[in-house]
């Protein structure tokens, strides 16, 4: 009777809680609101704005140098290309006709550079160059004048179709 007497106790487990996958979740989650934070920051570009100075009248003018930072570049057919700096209309010097390379369209670029920031005294306000190619001029003149702005570093470019008038015209009799 000895046997009935004692009670069949219940082994105990040892109760263990394993935490591996709770740690990697919370890296994960870490990594995901890191990411998520960066993403979420505004991303900013310095726009190529015209000065501002203020006249002798008291009156805020704008514009009145972003002339002296213009180039416009004219591609034509045959390897072409004519440059002219500020406005057609009131040109600062006369039209030029260039060739691609080094002693042609990259010394005129780094030339304007330097004319530039002369005029400007500020390194981050550089040449802002317009690309105008007919539709005489083909793919490959466009690709060595984007490669020439590599070269250069030039940062404000624009690659513009509409041709006025007059730009024709100065195509057309070079």
């Amino acid at each position: 009777m000895e046997n009935l007497s004692k009670k069949v106790r219940s082994k105990k487990l040892n109760t263990r809680v394993d935490l591996t996958a709770m740690v990697s979740i919370s890296f994960l989650l870490i990594i995901f609101f890191m990411v998520a934070a960066e993403l979420r920051k505004p991303k900013i570009m310095n726009l190529g704005l015209p000065e501002r100075y203020c006249g002798d009248d008291g009156v805020i003018h704008c514009g009145v140098g972003i002339n002296n930072r213009v180039m416009t570049l004219l591609l034509g057919d045959n390897d072409k290309i004519i440059t002219y700096s500020g406005l057609l209309e009131l040109p600062d010097e006369s039209p030029k006709k260039l060739k691609y390379g080094q002693e042609g369209i990259r010394k005129e670029l780094l030339n304007k550079i330097r004319q530039v920031q002369e005029y400007t005294g500020d390194h981050e306000r550089g040449v802002i160059v317009i690309i105008k190619p007919s539709k005489k001029s083909n793919f490959g003149n466009l690709v060595d004048i984007l490669d020439e702005m590599a070269i250069a570093n030039i940062g404000t470019y624009a690659i513009v179709n509409d041709f006025t008038p007059e730009e024709s015209k100065l195509l057309a009799a070079n």
